[in-house]
């Protein structure tokens, strides 16, 4: 198989920033490899066994130590598993699985088996949503409650304003690495500066084979099959999926919709302070 990264250097780069990042959280963790069906999945591990287990989803172009950072405060009450999505620039096998399927949540409920896990809450951002959705559609047996935040999956916004103010750019500072159209990027889709997304999708973008497949949304006869509780973190200023139509449609499709909060002042990617909301939502349960 190809690998996803352009080159070794460039591989090399991605995670040593993500080991940086990993580091400068200041916690204890183990790291734990899974085989699965799917390709080798790695796992950052925080918290006490005995406590509840808790499954972080990151989103596209992520990695694991961005969702222990984005909610540093779940081990308190939890055992996090904070978990590399394959075909990511993380520390997972760089196998892709289509969208189109239900092989996401084939993939997370091999986990969560091997790992023997049961009652298990969920809390996934962006393309993690639409991981945990499949992982619900496939088999939601062993899942206790799950939290969406700003997820994919559930509806699309305006292609033309995504192609203007996200891919554009994107392709313009991959052309010709120029900060300023990384930095148009970085506003249309974060809330608030940050130094080590800006460091990271610098070399993700021109060092990574990314995945331009249009999200798929779920469908209605799918969602209303779903019994597992959802609390959902939508953004009012999100271009990706706007957050208030987003509600619309999940009031309209998920039976199990348990909370819902429009983030009024948070773009695709949240502040810190409605992190710290949704953590406290979380934590409460």
């Amino acid at each position: 198989m190809q690998s996803l990264y352009k080159s070794e250097l460039g591989k090399k780069e991605i995670i040593n920033l993500y080991e940086k990042k990993l580091t400068d959280l200041n916690i204890d963790f183990k790291y734990k490899l899974i085989e699965t069906n799917f390709g080798n999945t790695n796992i950052i591990i925080v918290g006490d066994s005995t406590k509840p287990p808790i499954l972080l989803i990151h989103g596209s172009n992520g990695c694991a130590p961005i969702s222990l950072e984005t909610y540093p405060n779940l081990h308190k009450k939890f055992q996090v598993f904070a978990i590399d999505v394959l075909a990511q620039p993380n520390k997972s096998a760089e196998n892709r699985l289509s969208m189109k399927d239900n092989s996401y949540g084939l993939w997370i409920n091999e986990l969560i088996n091997k790992l023997e896990l049961k009652n298990v809450t969920m809390a996934g951002f962006s393309f993690g949503g639409l991981i945990i959705l499949k992982t619900l559609v496939q088999n939601e047996s062993n899942i206790k409650e799950v939290f969406l935040s700003a997820p994919a999956f559930i509806i699309n916004g305006n292609p033309l304003i995504t192609l203007f103010k996200v891919f554009i750019p994107m392709k313009r500072y991959m052309r010709n690495q120029k900060t300023k159209y990384l930095e148009k990027f970085l506003q249309s889709l974060f809330s608030e500066k940050d130094e080590f997304a800006q460091n990271y999708l610098s070399k993700v973008f021109l060092y990574f084979n990314m995945d331009f497949t249009p999200v798929p949304i779920i469908k209605k006869a799918e969602a209303k099959l779903i019994t597992t509780p959802i609390s959902l973190f939508a953004a009012k200023k999100d271009i990706m999926f706007p957050g208030k139509k987003m509600i619309k449609r999940a009031n309209k499709i998920f039976p199990s919709l348990k909370e819902v909060l429009l983030l009024e002042n948070s773009k695709h990617v949240q502040n810190r302070i409605d992190n710290n909301i949704i953590e406290k939502i979380i934590l409460r349960k």
